[in-house]
């Protein structure tokens, strides 16, 4: 038995191409399910791997957002190749909520290869499988190496098992009052709006930019490329167990010389002041 469970392994590592290390079990879950999708798009192709994580709720941004199911089940024109590997991982207390991000390349027959990053935003179905909720993707130039696989394993405190919808409601509204504050702010200064509400290590995907970890650095290239914000708010979800949650919406960019019709999507983490701050968030055109 061991021999023939040691051949398995090698045969799963020479289809797949790569070697992983052990990861704790509950983000753990998550990533290989990245991961999984990711092996079967190389192999087979960008539909199937794209296809095997959606479901009738989960939803793309192309560059709006559109039913994932629906439209991949049009045909789009997706690329030839479509290869991703997240480098950003974490799960929510209560197993429901999670999220992925990280590189992404792709390429169409006698075109040039393209790169990018991705953000994932994870829930549940009822048969406790995870699912897209939102997924959305950001052009760069591929000139930066990703940085390290960095995943937050859920710790075992007890959290609220809030049973009614109202209560529920509330709290994503919350959420979603936080955002609109951010983007208030962001109306009189784009620099102080981020300032207040970035975490130290958030990362940061901006078009043509190489992913940015850390506020210090997303503000300098504010700053470098004289960069102006309004964001407004239109969707929320947050996890059961509270301590995380997403906002996603419409946001008018600045640029050096010309102003640019964005979407955004911030993920959003309940810190231990009891302050929400935003620890990813991806602008891309729309």
């Amino acid at each position: 038995m061991r021999i023939l469970s040691a051949l398995a392994f090698i045969i799963n590592v020479l289809i797949s191409g790569v070697v992983y290390g052990q990861l704790p079990s509950k983000v753990g879950s998550l990533i290989t399910v990245d991961r999984n999708a990711a092996n079967l798009s190389k192999r087979e192709n960008p539909h199937a791997g794209l296809v095997s994580m959606v479901d009738k709720e989960s939803s793309f941004f192309v560059p709006s957002s559109v039913n994932a199911l629906n439209y991949l089940n049009n045909r789009p024109n997706l690329p030839d190749v479509l290869t991703w590997e997240p480098n950003f991982a974490l799960v929510s207390r209560s197993m429901d909520w999670g999220v992925t991000s990280g590189p992404l390349q792709y390429q169409r027959t006698g075109a040039i290869k393209r790169y990018g990053q991705y953000v994932t935003v994870w829930r549940r179905d009822k048969k406790g499988k995870w699912r897209v909720h939102i997924r959305a993707e950001v052009e760069n130039y591929g000139k930066q190496k990703a940085a390290d696989l960095e995943y937050f394993e859920p710790d075992d405190k007890d959290y609220l098992k809030h049973r009614s919808m109202v209560r529920l409601n509330q709290r994503e509204e919350v959420v979603f009052q936080t955002d609109k504050l951010f983007s208030n702010i962001l109306k009189a200064d784009t620099r102080t709006g981020y300032e207040e509400f970035l975490a130290d290590d958030v990362r940061y995907y901006f078009p043509w930019q190489p992913e940015i970890i850390g506020r210090k650095n997303v503000i300098a290239m504010f700053t470098k490329e004289r960069i102006e914000i309004d964001t407004e708010p239109d969707d929320v979800g947050r996890a059961y167990s509270g301590e995380f949650a997403y906002t996603s919406g419409t946001a008018t960019v600045g640029l050096k010389d010309k102003v640019v019709k964005f979407n955004y999507v911030r993920v959003w983490q309940l810190k231990n002041d009891y302050q929400w701050k935003v620890i990813l968030e991806m602008m891309f055109e729309r």
